[in-house]
């Protein structure tokens, strides 16, 4: 059959129209769309690893507190930023993560009237989303929060203050020095009633030995629970400087670390207000006096029992089945190196004179190049490891052979590392994407 003019144009027609939509299509390549992979965020990275050692360490964050930066952040062990606190004001020293995901910090207050270094004067309980969920604010011509804060089983908060003692206060006390000073007190402060419902004050438990005819008089090697108001005569009045606070809910008792008399006083909180301004009372019977006393013998002119701390910071408590242990930084600026122990502390606590009233040392670590000057800590980690926080340069993970692990070097200023294990209870309450 012969198809003519129009009528193979028909038929060309006809084959088109018998194709299916799908054959039509498939006559043309297909476009490729380009997928857009999701948006990468680096983290910020604040330091060098020198070290890392993994198959010696766990997977722990830790918590940095960062006083020359004013920052509060988690890193990872690549020294990677996982979160970060907005904080409104700079950091007084202490902040610590809760198991509930809070933030317990003490801030620096505005135009502080006692400015010494580590002075906070306002204390936050601060919420996930940054939120505030109390604050008190501690801070005048005659008082200040300063350095650590320490939250009690029971939802109070203690924390350390210098009290302002005038210079005519000072002289009627014995002291001989100048100035005006400002001793140590220890507040407890509850967040629900607003109010500060438990003080010791250092002031009530002074003693000296230059002037018969002022108050205080006595014997200072007889009286290993007095302090010594002369151990320390500075121009600025800051006699003290306690730096680190931490509690014992079973004996109930308050580890104060004292950097200008290179000791930890150990002080009964067990008993009253009124109590804690005697020499008798609460449980150890001996109201605020000191129930013990470690580091140095020399502070209350003891002749047994040798010196071993020369400024000193963190005291930090660990049970230890029915023991209680404690791991403690020695700054060391007497020989410009750093030690830290662990301490296995009496079950009885006897203070007596002229006796040897020194804990047993159970652990040291130290090495030629680990030294800083100011703040710093040791904490245990669950693998039993020590990380040490070095105030001046970073933080080292040990093991109890003395062996470095991991090394982290940062241009901060290192308060404390806190370490949490990425699986523990305030880490999840983050709810971080790790």
């Amino acid at each position: 059959m012969k198809i003519y003019g129009s009528g193979l144009l028909l038929l060309f027609f006809i084959l088109i129209l018998s194709c299916s939509d799908d054959e039509i299509t498939n006559t043309q390549p297909k476009e490729e769309k380009e997928e857009i992979p999701p948006e990468i965020v680096e983290k910020e990275i604040v330091g060098n690893i020198l070290t890392n050692k993994t198959e010696g360490i766990q997977d722990h964050l830790f918590l940095v507190n960062d006083a020359k930066n004013d920052r509060v952040y988690l890193m990872n062990k690549k020294a990677e930023i996982e979160f970060e606190w907005e904080l409104e004001h700079p950091i007084g020293n202490d902040c610590e993560l809760l198991d509930n995901g809070q933030l317990l910090a003490i801030l620096q207050a505005p135009e502080p009237k006692i400015p010494f270094g580590g002075y906070g004067g306002k204390i936050q309980l601060i919420n996930p989303d940054f939120s505030i969920d109390w604050e008190y604010n501690l801070s005048s011509v005659n008082e200040i929060a300063h350095h650590d804060v320490e939250m009690l089983p029971n939802g109070n908060v203690l924390m350390i203050v210098w009290i302002k003692k005038t210079l005519e206060d000072a002289e009627n006390a014995g002291y001989t020095g100048n100035s005006a000073i400002f001793p140590e007190s220890i507040y407890e402060y509850n967040p629900n009633s607003k109010e500060v419902v438990w003080r010791w004050n250092s002031w009530d438990h002074i003693i000296q030995d230059q002037d018969p005819e002022k108050e205080n008089f006595g014997n200072i090697s007889e009286s290993p629970g007095k302090i010594d108001i002369n151990y320390n005569i500075v121009e600025n009045g800051d006699i003290m400087h306690a730096n680190g606070i931490s509690y014992d809910p079973y004996k109930d008792l308050i580890y104060l670390s004292v950097n200008f008399y290179s000791e930890v006083w150990v002080i009964d909180h067990s008993t009253t207000t009124q109590e804690a301004s005697t020499a008798t009372g609460g449980n150890f019977g001996k109201g605020g006096d000191l129930v013990y006393r470690f580091g140095n013998p020399e502070a209350y002119k003891n002749t047994a029992g040798s010196r071993l701390f020369h400024n000193n910071h963190y005291p930090n408590l660990i049970q230890n089945g029915e023991k209680t242990n404690m791991l403690l930084f020695m700054n060391g600026n007497n020989i410009q190196q750093s030690s830290v122990f662990e301490f296995e502390l009496p079950d009885t606590f006897k203070l007596n004179s002229n006796n040897d009233n020194e804990p047993k040392l159970i652990w040291e670590f130290t090495r030629e190049d680990l030294y800083s000057e100011k703040v710093s800590g040791a904490e245990l980690l669950s693998n039993d490891n020590v990380l040490i926080s070095i105030g001046s340069s970073g933080a080292w993970e040990v093991n109890r052979e003395g062996e470095v692990l991991w090394q982290f070097e940062g241009e901060g200023f290192y308060w404390r590392m806190y370490p949490y294990h990425i699986n523990s209870q305030a880490i999840q309450n983050l709810n971080l994407d790790l």
